[in-house]
């Protein structure tokens, strides 16, 4: 199974900022000594014409070039650095790259990603650009080239615990991309932004209810769908639902987010749709117990490729 990484272009972050950078080298750590059967490669830069796919020209420069103002970067989260914005190139780079091989093989990585607050205009929430919605426009765009008289539908499937707003906001309207988003009710956004369906989850939600709500989602996205299901599924799979997060506020163990990966996988290659998994957020209390969450959705993610067959 192919998955791509950029960790090695480190944001220089002030001493105490709780954004967990560590996580993702950890990550590749864990894959590379565990799962040999993950093809590793660096992930390559999205181009300024990729991203316009889905951002506005001058959001654009003003990451590329460190103008945006000083409002709309405290949104973003991070201080601008040269670093800050190749890694966000990249970071959009490596969902692209894994696109392709997932149409090729069925289910491919980010080790990143699901940089879902971003939208057409601002970054927000550590999110700069939308990887997500770059990725499904160029994908459709890269498609319609092949099968011109077969648009590509694009499926979302969030499981962040966070609202995917930007996601939202990008595709409001656009009924070629369908939008799920599972979160904490009283999470970050605070004001969110409509979704082709959205699932809002209390607080100390826990393991059954959880997976019976997903169970729910899926069923709909299906039949908001027909006959004619998506051709591919972005899946943003958060690791922050997890009971050890400190941003969270749900209580789904480490067991419960193996399920849900699982079954979001099982949903997928039984119809015979190419998944795209992207990682979201992952704050834990302990920052291990957060890449062995994802190290969980690794291994189901890598079954899901093993077992993979086009329908």
């Amino acid at each position: 199974m192919q998955a791509f990484y950029a960790d090695h272009f480190v944001l220089p972050l002030p001493a105490g900022h709780r954004f967990p950078m560590e996580k993702y080298r950890m990550l590749r750590d864990r894959i590379a000594a565990e799962l040999p059967q993950v093809r590793l490669a660096e992930a390559l830069p999205a181009s300024r014409g990729e991203l316009a796919l889905a951002h506005a020209p001058a959001y654009i420069d003003g990451v590329f070039h460190g103008t945006l103002p000083a409002a709309a970067q405290r949104e973003i989260g991070f201080p601008w650095t040269p670093m800050m914005a190749e890694r966000a190139r990249r970071s959009v780079g490596a969902t692209i790259q894994a696109a392709r091989a997932a149409f090729a093989e069925g289910v491919a990585a980010n080790l990143a990603g699901g940089t879902h607050h971003a939208s057409a205009d601002a970054g927000g929430g550590y999110c700069v650009f939308n990887d997500l919605a770059v990725t499904a426009r160029l994908m459709q765009a890269e498609w319609l080239r092949l099968h011109p008289r077969q648009p590509l539908r694009v499926a979302v499937v969030d499981l962040d615990v966070h609202q995917g707003n930007g996601t939202a906001a990008i595709f409001r309207g656009d009924a070629s991309v369908w939008t799920l988003s599972m979160h904490g009710e009283k999470n970050y956004p605070f004001r969110k932004v409509p979704s082709c369906l959205d699932i809002d989850l209390p607080d100390g939600c826990a393991d059954m209810p959880y997976l019976e709500a997903l169970d729910r989602a899926l069923e709909a996205m299906w039949q908001a769908h027909g006959d004619t299901p998506p051709g591919l599924v972005l899946y943003q799979a958060g690791a922050d639902p997890f009971e050890g997060d400190r941003l969270g506020r749900l209580k789904i163990s480490a067991a419960g987010l193996a399920e849900r990966d699982r079954r979001v996988f099982a949903a997928c290659r039984e119809r015979g749709i190419p998944v795209v998994l992207t990682m979201g957020g992952g704050y834990g209390h302990v920052i291990a117990e957060t890449v062995e969450v994802q190290m969980g959705t690794f291994r189901a993610a890598l079954q899901a490729w093993e077992t993979w067959r086009p329908v």
